[in-house]
């Protein structure tokens, strides 16, 4: 009698022990530092026996980094070329999805930027001029883009200081460590990076657009819970946070 009370003790903790929480890992690019911590917040709110940790960095080693098997369960590029690369290789475990079209701004937090020009860069006050890195991060080609279609690359390029991805250029200007940089729109207006100066919007005219896109990585095949964060993305209250970033979502249109 006595094993067949233990039995019955165990099944009553099995039953009652809550179901294993469910943890995915996102690799996103830097400009979604902001809109993506408010994102996964209230993703988590609702369902809070999940756990989701996000990453940030460029999105062009992100690429590398899921080549290599790196543990990522969802990939948010600033680029899509990068995950559609990653999805015609194989490594992706859905469709690619576009999400979102960035914009890039002139900032600084030591200059009026509202009273700025791509063309005041070249003036000889400024000497430090902050980038993402053009080799691996979107930003910073899409900053390479406009500097050359304004005919200011050559001016400009002794000045330039690269960041590893474009929140690392935001902080080379935020910190002082540059008079003034080409960074997304979507750090800009967080409430920390206006307080301390404002922008000018480059216009979209002189660069490529920057089309962002996310998969589901082939590691995550079977995640429910990577299905259901992608799902998410679509939702009204994750498309707000996106828009109120400045983020412009499929199917709609910039506003200049």
């Amino acid at each position: 009698m006595r094993w067949l009370q233990s039995l019955w003790l165990l099944a009553v903790l099995l039953l009652a022990a809550p179901a294993q929480a469910e943890r995915i890992t996102v690799a996103a690019a830097a400009d979604l530092k902001f809109a993506m911590d408010e994102i996964v917040v209230a993703f988590e709110k609702a369902s809070p026996s999940d756990q989701v940790e996000v990453v940030y960095g460029s999105s062009g080693k992100f690429h590398t980094q899921v080549r290599q098997n790196a543990p990522y369960d969802l990939f948010f590029s600033a680029d899509i070329a990068f995950p559609r690369a990653l999805a015609k290789a194989g490594f992706a475990a859905s469709e690619v999805r576009p999400f979102a079209l960035g914009r890039i701004v002139l900032w600084s937090a030591s200059l009026d930027a509202t009273r700025m020009t791509l063309d005041s860069l070249a003036d000889p006050k400024i000497t430090r001029i902050a980038i993402a890195n053009p080799r691996h991060a979107p930003y910073g080609k899409r900053a390479e883009e406009a500097l050359r279609a304004a005919g200011l690359w050559e001016k400009v390029e002794p000045k330039l200081v690269y960041g590893e991805n474009i929140a690392h250029a935001a902080q080379f200007v935020q910190t002082g460590n540059a008079q003034a940089g080409i960074i997304a729109l979507a750090l800009a207006v967080n409430p920390e990076l206006a307080r301390k100066g404002g922008y000018w919007l480059i216009p979209d005219t002189l660069h490529q657009p920057l089309e962002q896109g996310f998969i589901i990585t082939r590691r995550a095949a079977g995640s429910a819970l990577a299905r259901r964060f992608a799902a998410h993305m679509d939702s009204p209250a994750a498309r707000a946070v996106m828009t109120r970033y400045g983020f412009v979502l499929p199917g709609e249109r910039a506003a200049n």
